[in-house]
């Protein structure tokens, strides 16, 4: 199971990371060169590992629909993918669909989804129309919807899936399911926090420095990573079970002892 997420990484105050990836958005209030440039990473993460396995990186004012796109050739058929709202478009559903795997996406409460048939578990099949279809005068793509309430939200949500059997994948099961596109974000903590590239600036000067060095980071996070689910494996156990912080401890130990 996989899941799709971006997120943003803050660079030094220069002209040359200013003119490649921009600043973020004024509030409106007035304020002139407001904030750090910052770059955009939209990244693929194995929700049982943590392991980020496909990045993305560009200017700030690059969509993650438009950097989703780039990840996913690293799909391979039968993975599930998850993600949320922000990256739902008709298009980008058929071209994540393409690669073989099983998007499970949230979608937006304004999308329109017709019942084409109620199904027994409560879910129903419906269809999506890229942007070409917006008419919609030809069929649309086939899809099931399920509807969820979470526990302390209002409202419903809606997630999509090509999943189209409910009897291999019940709506509650489905709903369970989705909620592991949360272990992306525990990925990005992993990576801004303890390994610190949120906690100072990302060091270079220039657009190319600052590109290797954020792909520094997740090297480094993916090695720890995999020696993490080889102990595990190792260990017979699960593991989102380790300590990603003591096992970044124990590693430079480990190289000292080699």
């Amino acid at each position: 199971m996989t899941a799709i997420d971006g997120t943003t990484f803050d660079l030094p105050d220069t002209k040359a990371n200013v003119e490649a990836f921009d600043r973020p958005p004024r509030s409106g209030r007035g304020e002139q060169d407001v904030g750090y440039p910052q770059l955009r990473m939209v990244g693929l993460v194995e929700c049982g590992t943590h392991a980020v396995f496909s990045a993305a990186i560009g200017a700030l004012r690059t969509g993650e629909q438009a950097l989703a796109r780039a990840v996913l050739v690293s799909l391979l058929p039968g993975m599930l993918l998850l993600a949320d709202r922000g990256f739902y478009s008709g298009d980008l559903w058929r071209a994540a669909a393409a690669t073989g795997a099983d998007p499970l996406w949230r979608v937006r409460k304004d999308l329109v989804l017709p019942v084409v048939e109620q199904l027994p578990d409560g879910s129903y099949l419906t269809e999506i129309f890229g942007r070409s279809d917006i008419h919609r005068t030809r069929r649309g793509v086939p899809v099931r919807a399920v509807k969820h309430t979470i526990a302390g939200h209002k409202g419903v949500h809606r997630l999509l899936t090509t999943i189209l059997d409910p009897h291999m994948a019940p709506a509650a099961e489905v709903a369970a399911l989705y909620a592991q596109r949360w272990e992306f974000e525990c990925a990005f903590d992993e990576i801004k926090t303890h390994l610190g590239a949120s906690h100072r600036l990302l060091c270079s000067q220039h657009p190319d420095g600052a590109e290797q060095e954020l792909y520094g980071f997740l090297l480094v996070h993916h090695a720890i990573r995999h020696l993490m689910h080889q102990a595990a494996q190792q260990g017979n156990q699960d593991p989102g079970r380790i300590s990603f912080t003591r096992s970044l401890r124990v590693v430079p130990a480990l190289r000292l002892a080699a």
